[in-house]
């Protein structure tokens, strides 16, 4: 965790001129050029493996059905390696190295987009950490009840709980690369917690009358709510920030992606599909958010699998608050040994700081779907998809044929009408769950 020696490589500022706008990139307080292709894969597969796989036959299931369901992951899958290959391709645009996507943002477009480009991608990370905290809570929560019929402590107080082990953790680790380690038990956590969901729904679903499999809701409503499956569809399987994991990756940085990029798209896809596809089929619209929550079984072994989820879950949000982390560390100028009494203390107060607006957030609003679907559609489709095409195209102009040009402005077109629409669904869900229930619920 801590490390007792200064092995952080410094990026000094550069400026970017030439044919493009002339860019400042900072430096960074953070690793670069350390990891492995495999470690990088096993961070991305961390990512979409996170205890959010729980609530994919919720979230993205039962709103599109199975038909749906099943070709929307499928396609999602292949969309998103699609557009992550992009901007992967483009992490040495210019002879130089992008080590954050508002660097890469800000040498093809110029400071304006810069700006917006680490704004959307601010809003994007901080929500899905939102949702961390949220799931860390639900699992500590369904672990209380498993052994109390009082039920006297309330969700906000497990979120809390869990805000503070996520700082803990933030403190003790100082950087994405030291992760280590603990990518492995990351892995494990993971592996026990959707072998468990996928065990005891398969037996649910083995035991269960038939299931209801229609889409619920009115005809209106299942309009909202199929559009708000398919923001679940983009977020599931994309980080938002895939040039600060490439800057993690060993010489030759864009090779190596590709290497992590296929081993998260072709292997550490699966365990989503299955738990997605037995949860669906165990317990169909009735399906929950937090799937754990659903399951019927030994109680060590539903305990064993809301630990694993809790701890997994605190792992992983530090991989996506990493990019904050890292623009804090910078700004401030924290090098040298973890350990040292100005970086410590600086980690303590600002790191806790973030998270504890984290945990606040989440407490007053723990709906865990209605965030998945509003990140998916203000931030994850414009990151992932309309600013992958659109940068593609502008950076490659000279290459690319007029057909491939087509195709990729006909992908921004595209994503973009999809993502207006998805906002709209999103906003509206959390409008209709806060009349539903009140700010710190017990959900």
């Amino acid at each position: 965790m801590g490390e007792s020696k200064d092995t952080t490589t410094e990026v000094h500022p550069e400026v970017h001129s030439g044919e493009h706008f002339s860019v400042e990139i900072p430096d960074t307080a953070h690793q670069i050029s350390q990891d492995s292709w495999l470690q990088v894969g096993f961070v991305l597969t961390t990512g979409i493996n996170s205890a959010y796989v729980l609530g994919y036959s919720a979230a993205v299931m039962v709103p599109l059905g199975w038909a749906g369901g099943v070709i929307g992951l499928i396609a999602a899958t292949a969309i998103s390696l699609y557009a992550n290959v992009l901007i992967a391709r483009l992490h040495e645009f210019g002879g130089k190295r992008h080590i954050r996507y508002r660097d890469l943002a800000g040498f093809i477009y110029g400071k304006r987009a810069y700006a917006l480009t680490w704004a959307m991608q601010y809003v994007n990370l901080f929500m899905i950490n939102v949702g961390f905290v949220i799931l860390a809570g639900q699992a500590l929560k369904a672990i209380y009840v498993l052994y109390t019929d009082e039920h006297t402590m309330k969700l906000p107080y497990f979120i809390i709980i869990a805000g503070f082990t996520c700082g803990l953790f933030a403190i003790a680790t100082p950087h994405l690369s030291a992760l280590r380690v603990w990518l492995g038990f990351s892995t494990l956590f993971s592996l026990i917690y959707i072998v468990v969901a996928i065990v005891l729904s398969a037996r649910d679903g083995s035991r269960s009358p038939p299931r209801d499999y229609d889409i619920p809701g009115s005809k209106i409503n299942k309009v909202f709510t199929t559009i708000g499956g398919m923001s679940s569809l983009v977020f599931a399987f994309n980080t938002g920030m895939l040039p600060e994991i490439q800057a993690t990756v060993r010489e030759p940085v864009v090779k190596n992606m590709m290497k992590g990029l296929y081993f998260q798209f072709i292997i550490g896809v699966l365990p989503l599909y299955a738990v997605a596809f037995v949860g669906y089929w165990a317990y169909g619209s009735d399906s929950s958010s937090y799937l754990l929550n659903s399951v019927s079984g030994p109680d060590w072994v539903k305990t064993a699998a809301n630990v694993a989820a809790f701890l997994q879950t605190v792992i992983a949000l530090h991989i996506f608050a990493s990019p904050m982390y890292e623009y804090l560390d910078t700004r401030y100028g924290i090098k040298g040994s973890a350990l040292a009494f100005r970086n410590l203390s600086f980690r303590v107060m600002v790191r806790g700081a973030y998270l504890a607006l984290t945990t606040f957030v989440a407490a007053i609003l723990p709906f865990i779907g209605d965030f998945i679907s509003l990140t998916g559609a203000i931030s994850t489709f414009p990151l992932t998809f309309i600013l992958a095409n659109h940068m593609y195209v502008v950076a490659k102009k000279h290459e690319l044929s007029s057909l491939s040009k087509i195709w990729h402005w006909l992908n921004v077109i595209f994503f973009s009408c999809l993502a207006v629409a998805a906002t709209v669904s999103s906003v509206r869900l959390i409008v209709v769950d806060s009349k539903t229930y009140s700010i710190f619920a017990d959900l």
